[in-house]
This record gives C-alpha cells, structure tokens and sequence, in this order.
C-alpha cells in the first residue's frame, strides 16, 4: 500500500509505503491493515473504513484512491518491452495456493512483465529477506522508482497510447478522468 501526497505548488510528489502488516485498532483478530479493505465488504464502504485507519496512522484522511491491479506492472513493463533492474538477491518462491512461481537470480538484468511482477511480489522462501516486509518495499520502491524513469525515455514517447489502456483496463481510481493525466 502507497500513500501518496502531492505539492501543487511546488510540484513535489510524495510516497509513503505502509507495510501489509501494519497493525490497526479493528474488532477482528487479524487486526493488520490489509484487512481491512475486505473486511469492511470492500467497495466504496472498504475504502472509506481503509482511509479512517490510515487517518489514524498519519493523522490526515487520503482525498482519492487508485486501486492498481497487480496485472498492470507486467503489461507496463511489456509495453515497454522490458525493463533493466538490478535485482537485490536470489528468488526462489513457490506457492501452489496462488499458482506462483518465482525463480530470479540476482544482479543487473532485464526483467519481462512475469519477471517483474515476480521482483514485486517476491517475500518469503528460503532466500526472503531478513527485515521481512521492509525488505519488499525497499524493492518495490527501487522498481517502481527505475519504471517510471524507463518510461519517461523517448523511446517509450510512442508508447502512451499504449500505457493509456493498460492503465484503464487495471485501475481503478475514484480520480476524475482529466486529473491521473493532469498528475
């Protein structure tokens, strides 16, 4: 989960990861912050209960949320016909529950779409990080962070149009349509 906050003026973004497993006051025993979406019956009532605890958490409410399937950093990265990333560590992960297979060397490499979601998605197995869940955001940032750098080369100028129905087939955003364009 990414909090964002954006400086109009200054024309200064943000971001804040939260961990998954940050825990909230709830009156369930899960009491972890990616509870609560669900647990509050997801939806418009999800997201309103998930911006009251992060409110909680950093002492302000989130005005917009943009739900970005997982799918979406895969067909990006594709889109852009791969992208260069060094990897952190070795990646060996299986979960048969989630049809996931995760094997990644470490080192400098380009990583397909699979790969990618792969990078972003990888915690556990006999090589997971030691700082467990940091260790994954520190990943995700540092991927997210060479992404967005990737996509703004000229190379991928002719590409938007593509990065445009990728975006509208796996987000979902209570934004209106000229602001994510705008931002």
């Amino acid at each position: 989960m990414l909090l964002a906050s954006y400086d109009v003026t200054n024309q200064k973004a943000t971001v804040m990861s939260i961990p998954r497993d940050t825990m909230v006051n709830v009156n369930w025993d899960v009491k972890k912050i990616n509870s609560v979406y669900n647990m509050n019956g997801g939806g418009d009532k999800g997201i309103k209960a998930l911006y009251q605890e992060i409110s909680q958490l950093v002492g302000f409410e989130p005005d917009y949320q943009v739900v970005v399937e997982w799918e979406a950093v895969g067909e990006i990265v594709d889109a852009m016909g791969g992208v260069y990333f060094d990897v952190p560590r070795d990646m060996d992960y299986e979960d048969p529950y989630q049809d996931l297979s995760i094997h990644i060397k470490k080192g400098y490499q380009k990583l397909n779409g699979e790969q990618a979601m792969g990078v972003i998605r990888f915690r556990d197995g006999v090589n997971g990080y030691s700082n467990g869940d940091i260790g994954r955001i520190e990943t995700q940032q540092a991927f997210l962070k060479t992404v967005a750098a990737q996509m703004l080369t000229v190379s991928n100028l002719g590409k938007v149009g593509d990065f445009v129905k990728i975006f509208q087939q796996y987000v979902n955003t209570a934004l209106s349509h000229g602001n994510p364009a705008w931002l």
